[in-house]
């Protein structure tokens, strides 16, 4: 049957696509017959997506029906990683989770289980507060190397997070922008705004469709050097006077330390760092000075996943500070958090919901003692110090994990946290699939994909909007949500608002705003909230910023008060690899960067989308591979002191020599496995993927 007699013989449902990000979820036509559904399409009247969907979404059916879905509660009945499993009720299940972690809670060692989210982040509410209620601080996300660096500089700096006034903006910086990779939206109102004028400079060590089909200049640093190119411009700006005094005057705080601190980075030292030459950099110097002010983008992973990821972070926001393009029009203009990682403009409880249960007396979370400026502004649990305190067993035990969605392979030193896991005297993890992570599991929950449950979203421009499932969750799949409410309800936790289910807490985060549970369910689409005051530009500078100082800090007033955490209160620059890895290894190995087909590791095991890329690739320049003696498609083999991989060798001139890049999450070929636990950024925590040193050899 073609896809046009599947459509006319199925009914269309609406609900949305959450493999990405929570801003990204499009909104998906589902054609259903008898039950299953055959056919997706995007949602033409979706105000996030209009109708479009990228390969990821398109896959959506073979993602919902992979071979590899869990079909049954399980019982591991063999050694943790054998995959030796037999099938249990829920019932069983449930009596199992209960005995094991209340036998901790009983013993009042409650902040010994550590309660964890993988990328799924709709329940995210449920499983912090369950967390919390239960009596552990140690709620956390793979958001520990995700997003949370950003936000945190964002918090240091400004109070807040700031995005792109782009309709009103003449220059745009795109630090490592990509988005006909990801947030594939954003490619076509790019394109729209440079056909009227827009200029845009992309920052990225790669050429790719951005900086070819949209940059008109393309600065390429080394991975891991963006901090000294973002002070390298801000010393241009400086010396040439190209700033705004009058508003550095009003509204900046430490500009006199950090003007001071710049001087060490004229354009030849900026080149010697960065690679990026001197006349690139006046350029890009003299584009921001002719725009006044300008518009930014910074992704927060390729940005934040190096030892010096946050203080590059806090360099690039600082470029903000010194042209008065933060919280200007045409600039960044702050934004409300609404709800789950999404502002659209309003104001949820949510952080009422989570917060209200938080134990204050239980032991600080995990990762609290080694990164402190984390625990202070987060109160949660840096997952990437998970696997050490589980070996290491201080400050104080771990002895069980409470899981969704964990993903072993974006562990750095992946082999290791797996060795963790097998000390935990218990561990669950729900998932969608038999994932490596719940080989590891004692117990393994089956759960849903959005096509077959209800949640409630919200979206940019004043948008909510509860789903409803389109099919019945397949075999015996429950939601995240559903487990987390019917396990504090069996575990007796003392949360009414919890046990009560799902949707008496949406209604009490959503309380006191203008629309009703019932009126979100009885449309097929989000709906847009009336009366809802835009931003006015300046409201923020005006009202005082909920920084220290009340200002934009260059040099942060919460740093500076805390001398004892031993980090920098200005945006200081540091190399991202110690010299001595530099001299033990030729190259650099940059994982994680987006591919059009894949998502982390979700997406590797969907045949569609495997064939895409079916092998994981090593991305080499020529040059680099003419030295090694290899030749396109040979067997290659990447080494360091923290492990090996194979993978074949891609020659492209999209690479700077010296660098292999390289996409993580393949099981056969799991590049974190060479990035060390101990490559951390001291001020978050998040992990060097993107900057560890490599050797490069022809296998064979």
């Amino acid at each position: 049957m073609s896809a046009s007699d599947m459509a006319s013989a199925a009914e269309i449902r609406r609900t949305i696509c959450d493999i990405c990000s929570p801003g990204c979820h499009c909104g998906i036509d589902a054609h259903v017959r008898d039950g299953r559904v055959v056919m997706v399409e995007g949602t033409a009247a979706h105000p996030y997506n209009h109708g479009k969907l990228c390969p990821k979404g398109s896959a959506s059916r073979q993602y919902i029906y992979r071979a590899d879905r869990l079909k049954t509660p399980l019982l591991r009945t063999g050694a943790r990683g054998e995959k030796r499993f037999q099938p249990i009720s829920w019932e069983r299940a449930y009596d199992l989770i209960a005995e094991k972690l209340g036998a901790l809670r009983d013993a009042g060692e409650a902040d010994a289980a550590a309660f964890y989210s993988g990328y799924g982040k709709w329940y995210r509410p449920w499983l912090e507060r369950f967390c919390h209620s239960f009596g552990s601080q140690s709620f956390g996300t793979e958001s520990s190397a995700c997003a949370t660096s950003k936000n945190l500089a964002w918090q240091v700096t400004a109070g807040t997070l700031a995005a792109p006034d782009l309709p009103n903006a003449k220059l745009f910086l795109g630090w490592a922008l990509n988005p006909y990779y990801s947030h594939h939206t954003t490619a076509p109102k790019l394109v729209s705004l440079r056909e009227k004028g827009l200029k845009i400079i992309v920052v990225d060590p790669r050429v790719t469709p951005a900086s070819e089909k949209l940059a008109d200049l393309h600065l390429r640093p080394r991975p891991g050097t963006d901090g000294a190119l973002a002070l390298g411009l801000a010393h241009e700006l400086c010396r040439n006077g190209w700033i705004d005094r009058e508003y550095i005057s009003r509204h900046v705080a430490g500009f006199d330390e950090y003007r001071a601190y710049i001087e060490g980075f004229d354009p030849d030292t900026v080149e010697t760092l960065t690679g990026v030459p001197r006349g690139q950099l006046e350029l890009a110097a003299r584009m921001i000075h002719e725009a006044g002010v300008f518009a930014m983008k910074e992704n927060s992973a390729a940005l934040s996943h190096h030892r010096n990821g946050f203080q590059t972070y806090r360099a690039v926001l600082s470029l903000l500070a010194l042209t008065g393009s933060f919280d200007r029009r045409g600039g960044q203009v702050p934004m409300k958090h609404t709800y789950n990682h999404v502002p659209a403009g309003f104001t949820t409880r949510e952080h009422d919901f989570t917060e209200a249960t938080f134990p204050e007396k239980a032991r600080p979370a995990v990762g609290a003692e080694r990164f402190p400026l984390w625990y202070e502004l987060k109160r949660e649990m840096q997952a990437m110090d998970l696997g050490r305190q589980i070996a290491e067993g201080t400050p104080y035990p771990i002895k069980a994990l409470f899981a969704c969605g964990l993903n072993v392979r974006m562990f750095p030193d992946t082999q290791a946290f797996c060795r963790a896991l097998e000390k935990l005297d218990f561990v669950v993890n729900c998932d969608l699939f038999m994932t490596d992570a719940c080989r590891y599991a004692d117990v393994v929950l089956p759960v849903c994909s959005s096509f077959e449950r209800g949640e409630f979203k919200v979206y940019g421009g004043g948008y909510a909007m509860f789903t409803k499932p389109v099919v019945e969750p397949l075999y015996e799949s429950k939601s995240d949500a559903q487990i987390l409410c019917e396990l504090a309800s069996r575990m007796g936790l003392g949360d009414p608002l919890l046990e009560a289910g799902y949707e008496k807490g949406v209604e009490f985060i959503t309380s006191g705003l203008p629309f009703t549970l019932d009126g979100l369910k009885a449309s097929e689409y989000p709906v847009k909230l009336e009366g809802l005051t835009p931003y006015v530009p300046g409201t923020a500078l005006q009202n005082g910023l909920p920084t220290p100082s009340g200002k934009f800090e260059l040099l942060s007033g919460l740093i500076a008060a805390h001398p004892d955490w031993g980090l920098d209160a200005l945006p200081t620059y540091t190399p991202p690899i110690p010299d001595e890895e530099c001299n033990a290894y030729p190259f650099t190995l940059c994982s994680g960067g987006s591919i059009p087909n894949a998502l982390h590791s979700r997406l590797h095991d969907v045949p569609w989308l495997r064939s895409m890329r079916p092998e994981p690739l090593a991305d080499i320049h020529p040059d680099d591979a003419e030295r090694l003696g290899v030749a396109d498609g040979d067997e290659v083999e990447l080494y360091n002191d923290t492990g090996r991989i194979t993978l074949r060798a891609r020659l492209t001139h999209t690479v700077p020599q010296g660098v292999v890049f390289t996409y993580h999450g393949y099981r056969e070929a799991n590049p974190e496995e060479l990035v060390s636990a101990d490559a951390l950024d001291p001020y978050t925590g998040f992990p060097a993927y993107r900057s560890v040193r490599c050797g490069v050899r022809k296998k064979g």
